[in-house]
């Protein structure tokens, strides 16, 4: 049974810079955020400028499972809808800053922040509106649960859910989610950061239905902070993020994390311009058009770092994707709070693909091999009951969240549960420190998503960071 923690560790303020040739420079305050969407290297590298063109997902509402959002923060003026508060601790409805760190504020900017050229953060899908459902200042048992089937009921078409816990799902949140797969909402959740302890996917994540996030680095590799596992659904960009915050929190109105917190958010935000572009799709087809449209990594097909792949917004925008009548991630799904393996992947003409069935050519074939692997699935099944029988009890609710940016000389560091880590990006001394290298679109976009060639050098952190949930 999972009790309640504290929501969110501990996010620091972010140190904005700007930079001219190799020479960073700390920005004055006129200045401070023309440097917000030069960090914002996610941007670029999944073409959302090109996405936008499309869709910015009008019409579409995403619940923020979490710690309450701010209506007040620049970035998110007349996008917070009139939530819901879980307990006492939490604001009435969901609009305010209910945890330490204002954790959900930040992931409603990374999924639906204004924009206005490079003085505010561009959220994956500005034109959505944000349902806060807030947890308040802990997650306490029960509250997924309630909070999937209160956003379900009150018009959400997308929930993301930026925090959990370790262990398996309870019936009720099972339940819970099976509710809202029945009402047609998408449901996101972050896989777990290793930083925090979370080396296998996490609930509510771990939950068939569920897309749950892993994440990726600058380089589009996997990044080494993010939890994997069979429950592996899709990938996203993790480190480095940035998001706001109210200034009663961070003084410059910014931080910087490396978390699937906000792999999932920025997850949220991509199929919020999905339903908003195909708005007769429902929730099965949304997401079978992600999984088949997503970039495979790894080895073929789905595995555990990636799931189906890297995600591909503007592939998943424009493709041509057969329907399916299921939904992709229930296929084979037990009544535990744990995925079966999906199907793996198969090329075709509109690119990456799930394959749902066998043809009638290879039906002989298969029978033949299946009469042969009977004995040996039985014996599989056996050890995974007496793996799952073995799960050590669950940890207490708490969010996979992105790590601390290193404040301005002078500027307060957010209170927190956590201590802060080691800065393990800083310049060592004696070396020119580098500058913040933007992504800009390169001039004739390699095939997919931008991510950089293999072997190619990866643009760098941002400078005077501190650590990150790796």
């Amino acid at each position: 049974m999972r009790t309640g923690k504290s929501l969110r560790s501990t996010v620091a303020v972010l140190a904005l810079v700007a930079a001219t040739g190799t020479a960073p420079l700390v920005a004055p305050a006129p200045a401070r955020a023309d440097t917000v969407r030069g960090l914002q290297w996610y941007l670029d590298t999944l073409k959302i400028p090109q996405a936008h063109k499309i869709t910015k997902g009008r019409g579409v509402t995403v619940a923020v499972l979490d710690g309450g959002v701010d209506p007040a923060v620049p970035d998110l003026r007349g996008r917070v809808l009139p939530g819901h508060g879980l307990d006492s601790t939490a604001t009435a409805d969901g609009r305010g800053t209910d945890d330490e760190i204002a954790h959900g504020t930040g992931m409603a900017g990374i999924i639906a922040g204004q924009g206005g050229g490079a003085m505010r953060q561009l959220g994956i899908a500005p034109e959505a509106k944000i349902l806060p459902v807030s947890t308040g200042s802990r997650v306490d048992e029960g509250e997924i649960a309630a909070g999937i089937r209160w956003a379900a009921d009150h018009g959400a078409d997308v929930i993301n859910m930026s925090i959990g816990g370790r262990g398996r799902a309870t019936a009720e949140e099972i339940a819970a989610v099976r509710y809202a797969l029945d009402k047609n909402v998408v449901l996101v959740a972050s896989a777990g950061n290793t930083k925090q302890g979370d080396y296998d996917v996490i609930v509510p994540a771990n939950i068939p239905g569920v897309i749950a996030v892993t994440g990726l680095g600058r380089d589009g590799a996997r990044f080494s902070g993010s939890a994997s596992g069979r429950e592996a659904v899709l990938a996203a960009p993790m480190q480095d993020i940035i998001s706001p915050r109210p200034t009663s929190v961070m003084d410059n109105g910014y931080s910087i994390g490396s978390g699937t917190s906000e792999a999932a958010a920025i997850m949220s935000g991509v199929v919020a311009l999905v339903r908003a572009k195909y708005p007769d799709l429902d929730a099965a087809n949304v997401v079978n058009r992600l999984i088949r449209t997503a970039q495979d990594r790894g080895p073929a097909g789905r595995d555990d770092n990636f799931g189906f792949g890297a995600v591909d917004p503007v592939a998943a925008l424009t493709r041509q994707v057969p329907a399916v009548d299921a939904h992709p991630l229930l296929t084979g799904a037990p009544a535990g709070g744990s995925a079966a393996p999906l199907p793996e992947q198969s090329e075709s003409d509109d690119g990456p693909a799930v394959s749902f069935g066998v043809t009638n050519r290879a039906g002989a074939l298969v029978q033949g091999a299946l009469c042969l692997l009977v004995p040996l699935a039985v014996a599989i099944l056996v050890f995974v009951l007496v793996r799952r029988s073995r799960r050590r009890p669950s940890a207490p609710v708490g969010p996979p969240t992105g790590g601390p940016g290193f404040p301005p000389p002078g500027a307060p560091v957010a209170p927190g549960p956590y201590p802060p880590a080691p800065a393990p990006y800083g310049t060592p001394p004696g070396v020119p420190p580098q500058a913040a290298g933007p992504y800009a679109p390169p001039a004739a976009p390699p095939p997919g998503a931008g991510w950089p060639a293999p072997g190619a050098t990866p643009p760098p952190a941002p400078p005077g960071q501190g650590g990150h949930h790796q």
